[in-house]
């Protein structure tokens, strides 16, 4: 197979190489997740595995996920294997979000030896899927406390117009509906978010920074 790894610690992008080579892989590898993007761009040959760390320079946050998400797009048949440290759940759920063929998401400090890491890239490259059970309990759990998905169809209109920072009234008149139905909506979408009891004001304010985080898409 030929095998593109991004990996910024030279140690381990080192070790990778030599045992998949020894394996008898091709393996290309590059340092940052910028470099990565370059050189699989929408006319390059799409390796057949892309295995990746999260976290990469020059931020070091998520750029190697981010980059992991962006070439799926370009290539979609890109079988993609992340190998990190670090569960980064709001991309781990884009990743995940439509066809899972073909992908992977494996904590390192869980790869407990070599034949289960190889057997990962296996499985992966022919298009299984291999998700570390710590993966998904993060990524569920960060999705079920958010609250936002207990919100009817109508509390999400009036979320999106309270983060655009408008008041009841300016909501009532926009929704075409009375300001004691929007006090009522607002006061049901604070307690499904769980905020604790402050000043309007305040919870206004958190929930607002949850919808920002969390919203779904399209929803602005």
């Amino acid at each position: 197979m030929r095998i593109v790894i991004a990996e910024d610690s030279v140690l381990l992008l080192d070790g990778l190489t030599r045992l998949l080579t020894d394996e008898g892989h091709e393996v290309v590898g590059y340092r940052t997740a910028d470099e990565l993007v370059a050189h699989l761009g929408p006319d390059a040959t799409v390796p057949d595995l892309l295995v990746t760390d999260v976290r990469m320079p020059p931020s070091h946050t998520d750029e190697g996920l981010r980059a992991a998400i962006h070439l799926r797009s370009l290539h979609p048949r890109l079988p993609v294997l992340v190998l990190s440290q670090y569960v980064e759940q709001r991309y781990a759920r884009e990743l995940f979000a439509g066809d899972v063929r073909g992908l992977g998401y494996v904590l390192k400090d869980r790869v407990t030896d070599v034949d289960e890491l190889l057997d990962a890239i296996n499985r992966v490259a022919s298009g299984g899927t291999v998700i570390d059970p710590e993966v998904v309990a993060q990524i569920m759990a960060r999705a079920t406390r958010t609250g936002l998905e207990l919100l009817t169809p109508r509390e999400h209109e009036v979320m999106a117009l309270v983060a655009e920072g408008r008041s009841n009234s300016a909501i009532a008149e926009r929704l075409f509906i009375g300001l004691p139905a929007v006090e009522k909506h607002v006061t049901s979408i604070l307690t499904k978010l769980g905020l604790p009891p402050d000043s309007d004001d305040h919870r206004r304010v958190l929930a607002v920074l949850r919808w920002l985080e969390h919203r779904p898409n399209g929803e602005s």
